[in-house]
């Protein structure tokens, strides 16, 4: 499982027009789901989304997790995060799981993450065609993978 994770200062999916996730500071996290995934794999994912130090302590550092701000999540399906890329001009999307898989294991996920952040999450729309809208703060971006 992968995640493209980026600390927001707000962030909202939007589906033709309509806005279908919306949150205000916290984070905007892209998963794709690849083959093999598991529950193992959502639970650790979600440990690190929720715990992943990215957000600014009294001193400046970054040293607290978004279980500690408490501010929101919003969880987008993309799987083109785990594309191959390794060679040529094309991505190959062999090593992303097939979208019933990948639509049971993200669906696991938003389940899990609702019952552990009550401050609350959000979601894209899974598989349509989505408009991402986000105001990047720092900009603060990482790629998180789960094995």
């Amino acid at each position: 499982m992968i995640s493209l994770l980026q600390r927001v200062e707000s962030a909202r999916v939007d589906v033709d027009g309509e806005t279908v996730g919306a949150i205000g500071a916290g984070l905007l996290a892209l998963v794709a789901v690849e083959p093999g995934d598991g529950d193992a794999q959502c639970r650790r994912m979600l440990e690190r989304l929720l715990g992943y130090r990215v957000f600014s302590d009294a001193e400046g550092k970054m040293n607290l997790g978004l279980a500690e701000t408490g501010g929101g999540l919003l969880l987008v399906s993309q799987f083109t995060l785990a594309a191959d890329t390794r060679k040529g001009m094309r991505p190959s999307f062999t090593t992303a799981a097939a979208p019933d898989e990948a639509r049971r294991w993200f669906d696991h996920l938003v389940a899990l993450a609702r019952d552990a952040h009550p401050p609350g999450v959000e979601t894209g729309r899974f598989g349509a065609h989505m408009k991402v809208h986000l105001i990047n703060d720092g900009p603060v971006t990482f790629r998180l993978e789960v094995r």
